[in-house]
């Protein structure tokens, strides 16, 4: 088994371009009906994708963890990497965070785990023609898939 692992100290440094936060007026939430508020709380918890990865890396699957943020599985077809980065939705205090990226044969999963303000990761994983296991985590809260985005490509190990 093959395990890769960073950590990060704490205190990282906020990417302010990671998330942006819009306030609402009072009179306007409570005008709005009950179902458009839930919607709109739903969508609010999701972090966006951040860049994080690099150019040329595009999201191919994502899943939300709760209310705390996004764990988003990127891919480049220019280098055939697979990416993965958890993001959170609200940026402050440093706290536990990880993002996993892995394959069964050879068993290898690269993380990238620590307490982080913004997001962890990037990890990267030449996963061509394999499926990927991806996750994050965020203060204990846990999304990703198992055995998804199967490449097509015979990979060239």
């Amino acid at each position: 088994m093959i395990n890769i692992r960073r950590a990060s100290a704490i205190g990282a440094a906020v990417t302010a371009t990671a998330c942006a936060a819009m306030a609402l007026a009072p009179a306007a939430v409570a005008a709005e009906p009950t179902a458009q508020r839930a919607d709109s709380a739903k969508k609010a918890a999701a972090a966006e994708y951040n860049g994080a990865c690099g150019s040329g890396y595009s999201v191919v699957n994502s899943a939300q963890i709760g209310t705390k943020g996004t764990v988003f599985l990127t891919y480049s077809s220019a280098t055939g990497k697979n990416c993965v980065v958890t993001v959170r939705t609200k940026p402050g205090k440093a706290v536990h965070m990880t993002a996993s990226l892995g394959f069964a044969s050879p068993t290898t999963t690269v993380t990238d785990t620590g307490y982080f303000t913004t997001y962890a990761g990037p990890v990267y994983l030449d996963a061509r023609g394999l499926c990927v296991t991806w996750r994050g985590e965020i203060s204990g809260e846990v999304a990703g898939k198992n055995g998804t985005n199967c490449g097509s490509l015979a990979a060239k190990r």
